[in-house]
């Protein structure tokens, strides 16, 4: 390949170097398996070790020195991609994939008519922001034939300009168009930092309630099934913000980031991000506005449903035997929802499964 390594500006990296270059080389090391710590941009011992690592397994020199050799190696192994993706590198990595300006504009053009833009990409060779946004959608309309679209549509002049690094070039350019397309909000966060739903995960002393209430309805011969006990900040994140876009009560762009959630939540056009974001609240299967705390993220609830048949006859947590009858669930039973007060685990009646230490 004669693909302008140039371009990219990679800077000598080695022990004591610091800032973004050094974290978009932990990333690469990291998502190439090897250890290396946390992602920090601080380039010690731990990432001295891995990049040794990475050079004796690519039969390099080892240095521990991300030198141009080094660069050379990861480079065929999709770095520059990462330089567009985590460094906010598209100019270079395209400079780098020896786009000019006419097959930067060729490329706007090919994805408008590709994914159907609305409205069209400016077609001006100045892949920003608003063309970053059209490659994602692009990618999420045509997913693994993005390859193969832009292949056809663009002109044969930039086809004759990359020559033999044309089919090496739209691969690297489809990686990380799939990258963008990974961080846009949407139904497949929902997986995404789940639920858990052991009460052992509670908080003491409610944990402990919960338990002594638990063992009750078990030896009552309740069925129990719990769905959620602990939700992790970053779910209740994004379930908060999900929520509030698709009601428009604020704007994609003016979501406020959070750490450990490299979610996206600007799409191509200001519909298709109220639309992903109602997607996720039908995935999430949200009936009321959530909180980004609340008692789930601080250990002090819990969503659960409890069955029976026929009489439950459960104790109270002073010892005494209530008979509860029908309806024979935890939904709507308020003579069961006494006996969990009286051991500390409160019904809140509006939410159907939700328990908590102060029925909130």
């Amino acid at each position: 390949m004669s693909f302008k390594i140039e371009a990219l500006q990679l800077p000598t990296l080695q022990k004591g170097a610091e800032g973004r270059n050094v974290t978009i080389w932990q990333r690469f090391l990291l998502e190439n398996d090897f250890s290396i710590g946390a992602v920090d941009g601080d380039f010690g011992n731990v990432t001295d070790k891995a990049t040794r690592e990475y050079q004796t397994k690519n039969g390099l020199k080892v240095t521990g020195v991300v030198d141009i050799a080094t660069y050379q190696k990861a480079l065929e192994q999709g770095f520059a991609v990462y330089i567009a993706f985590y460094g906010n590198g598209v100019t270079r990595f395209l400079t780098y994939l020896n786009f000019g300006d006419n097959e930067v504009k060729d490329l706007q053009k090919s994805l408008t008519a590709i994914a159907t833009l609305n409205p069209p990409l400016v077609v001006d060779g100045d892949f920003g922001n608003n063309s970053i946004r059209g490659l994602a959608e692009a990618y999420k309309k045509r997913d693994v034939n993005l390859s193969n679209d832009l292949a056809e549509q663009l002109s044969n002049a930039t086809k004759a300009k990359l020559g033999d690094d044309f089919a090496p070039a739209l691969d690297n350019i489809t990686a990380y168009a799939k990258r963008l397309r990974e961080r846009l909000s949407g139904r497949n966060w929902v997986d995404s930092f789940p639920d858990r739903n052991s009460i052992e995960d509670l908080v003491s002393p409610f944990r402990q309630k919960v338990q002594a209430f638990e063992r009750a309805l078990k030896e009552a011969g309740a069925t129990i099934s719990v769905a959620s006990v602990l939700r992790p900040a970053e779910r209740a994140y994004l379930m908060h913000y999900a929520f509030r876009i698709s009601t428009n009560e604020i704007a994609a762009q003016d979501v406020p980031p959070m750490p450990n959630v490299n979610i996206n939540w600007v799409h191509y056009n200001n519909a298709i991000s109220i639309q992903a974001a109602k997607d996720m609240v039908y995935a999430y299967n949200i009936a009321y506005r959530p909180v980004l705390t609340s008692r789930h993220t601080r250990g002090l609830a819990i969503d659960w449903e409890i069955t029976w048949t026929g009489t439950l006859k459960v104790k109270n947590a002073s010892g005494n035997i209530v008979n509860v009858g029908e309806p024979c669930t935890s939904y709507e039973n308020s003579t069961l929802w006494q006996v969990g007060r009286s051991y500390g685990v409160i019904k809140l009646a509006s939410d159907r499964p939700h328990w908590s230490s102060d029925g909130h």
